[in-house]
């Protein structure tokens, strides 16, 4: 998994990009904690993938009420280390938070 090879330290940049482009038709499948983690691994191994991320910010929107602490804590570490520009998502993310 991509968490795995992040998690390892790997530097594959060709996996990941092979990853992100297999898993973006098949997020609707994902749970909130893998959304989580998948951008946690892009942003650990620090692969750009602006398509994925915005891929992530339309699956996980509307589903923010399923995310623990720690995968919103997860995403928003991703998106900022990876400079994501996701100003409503994020803030979305923290009001959401905020009701839970």
């Amino acid at each position: 998994t991509a968490w795995a090879f992040a998690s390892a330290g790997v530097e594959t940049p060709v996996l990941f990009g092979a990853i992100a482009v297999e898993a973006l038709p098949r997020l609707a499948e994902f749970t909130a904690q893998d959304l989580a983690m998948t951008a946690w691994a892009f942003a650990e191994a620090r692969v750009k993938t602006p398509f994925l991320f915005q891929a992530i910010v339309d699956e996980a929107s509307p589903r923010l009420g399923e995310f623990t602490p720690q995968g919103r804590a997860m995403i928003k570490w991703s998106f900022e280390t990876m400079d994501v520009e996701a100003p409503t998502f994020l803030a979305a993310l923290d009001d959401d938070h905020a009701h839970v």
